[in-house]
């Protein structure tokens, strides 16, 4: 089986590349692929047409693109074992069916709006649009509330309305309530810091715990949580609290917390600590 190209490069961005800047480089790249606009290399056309689209299902889902992140391409591989998405297929967002008999070759598109890519291949007015229109919001949410769910009152159309943003929100998600759609922006949490449904946070411990082991308070979303920690710890040292993380928004369950130990080491030394480190560092040469 032939070797698989990075789905950073094939959209032409860098691993830490924003959602947004994914977005705008697959749409970039269908419409320069687009098999109808290469008629004199159609099959060519439509692999790599297929490649962009397999590239932003998975880079633009931020579970799927922390699996990849993790596992490449093993992470989708049927009956791997690298994640939750190796069983099954893939259906991208913006798929291509070439047909002879004046059949639309346009389905399950994910732009803001659907019949955008109507005047983005042909030009000129959208003859859905008119029907389409509605109306879209946006709103921003503090980081516990997407990780817990909030309530909120908004005004649609000088109407108040109270509406359910549902645990496990992810930055840039768009909620469809049926008479509107709404954008969801998190704000960053000081300590946690989120990738896909698991979160990081970073910890610092002193040297004498690092070197002797201890036990220490660490954060997590349902509070604090005592840790063992071992003797001899490096700094960086990544410790796994199993399902303390985000609760899944499509499932059950809830990802992973994931603890970074620094290391925090003295900058000024008495000389009694001084004269113990000298002679640790004697017996270890």
């Amino acid at each position: 089986m032939a070797a698989k190209s990075d789905y950073y490069d094939i959209l032409g961005v860098n691993k830490n590349a924003s959602a947004d800047e994914i977005k705008k480089a697959y749409r970039k790249q269908a419409l320069q692929w687009h098999p109808d606009r290469h008629k004199d290399d159609k099959a060519e056309a439509e692999k790599r047409f297929k490649e962009i689209n397999e590239a932003y299902q998975v880079l633009s889902d931020p579970q799927k693109r922390s699996a990849y992140d993790n596992y490449g391409h093993e992470a989708f591989a049927p009956g791997g074992a690298a994640g939750p998405f190796s069983q099954g297929g893939r259906q991208g967002p913006f798929t291509y069916t070439y047909t002879t008999g004046g059949g639309s070759p346009f389905a399950g598109f994910d732009f803001s709006d659907p019949f955008d890519i109507f005047e983005q291949f042909f030009g000129g007015g959208n003859p859905f649009r008119q029907a389409r229109q509605v109306p879209r919001y946006s709103m921003t949410v503090e980081f516990m509330e997407a990780v817990n769910g909030v309530e909120k009152t908004v005004d649609v159309g000088g109407k108040k309305r109270k509406i359910k943003i549902p645990a496990g929100i992810y930055e840039g998600a768009r909620i469809n309530y049926g008479d509107f759609l709404l954008s969801v922006n998190v704000k960053p949490h000081d300590i946690f810091e989120r990738q896909g449904d698991d979160i990081i946070a970073k910890v610092k411990i002193p040297f004498s715990t690092a070197v002797l082991g201890g036990i220490i308070k660490v954060p997590t979303l349902d509070g604090e949580l005592k840790l063992k920690i071992r003797q001899g710890t490096q700094s960086g040292t990544m410790m796994r609290l199993r399902e303390k993380g985000i609760k899944h928004l499509h499932g059950r369950g809830r990802g992973n917390e994931y603890i970074r130990i620094n290391v925090s080491v003295p900058t000024r030394l008495n000389r009694k600590q001084k004269n113990l480190i000298e002679e640790i560092q004697k017996e270890s040469l």
